[in-house]
């Protein structure tokens, strides 16, 4: 999915080609910047690398963020940002009448893509949500707010319709399979098997832990 991020201020707002430019060359920083916290974590995340990446000289990047930690600041919040709406997206195609239980296990499997595969911020944001100072995680935590509210629907409606197991507290499941997901992000790797089969193999774990039936 697409990030939409504000443009740069132009250096010279009398050509039209340099705001975009400056959108542009914003926007690479920040996928680098995605890629490598994702991957090095918030304490070996380096500007230089990222400058490298998004093949610019390091000082360059102080002209878009005035630190390092409004850069990750920006990640943090994107990732969590973009996961809320695109499993948001995928649930709002599914047919109305589809079983409570049933949109769960869909929205398991748009969570785990979208976290594992579709986005460097997403990873980014669940592997260093424990890593980064508390003052730039204000932005981060009202979007986990949101996306945890649309989780707990989800949960709320499967035990209104009689779908989870009667021994099960809805909310205690629920952190338990989120933490499950967000987990995956620490250990796979397609040495350790398909992304598909990790999907399923999630998807059959919660069916049958939660199924009353």
């Amino acid at each position: 999915m697409a990030r939409k991020t504000a443009p740069a201020p132009s250096e010279d707002s009398t050509e039209p080609s340099a705001e975009p430019k400056a959108a542009r060359t914003r926007q690479r920083i920040l996928d680098a910047a995605a890629h490598v916290l994702s991957r090095k974590g918030y304490a070996g995340t380096r500007l230089s690398e990222v400058a490298e990446i998004a093949e610019l000289q390091a000082p360059a990047i102080y002209y878009y963020f005035p630190s390092r930690d409004d850069l990750v600041e920006e990640v943090m919040w994107a990732g969590i940002a973009d996961m809320n709406v695109h499993v948001g997206e995928v649930l709002d195609r599914l047919p109305p009448d589809m079983r409570p239980l049933d949109r769960i296990l869909v929205a398991v499997e748009a969570h785990m893509r979208h976290e594992l595969e579709i986005s460097d911020y997403t990873t980014a944001s669940i592997r260093n949500a424990g890593q980064v100072p508390e003052k730039i995680r204000t932005r981060q935590l009202a979007e986990e707010a949101k996306y945890g509210a649309m989780w707990r629907a989800l949960f709320e409606a499967a035990a209104e319709a009689g779908e989870l197991r009667p021994e099960l507290d809805p909310v205690i499941a629920r952190m338990l399979v989120l933490g499950a997901l967000n987990w995956a992000a620490e250990w796979w790797t397609p040495a350790r098997g398909s992304l598909d089969t990790v999907v399923a193999t999630a998807q059959a774990i919660v069916r049958n832990g939660l199924s009353a039936g």
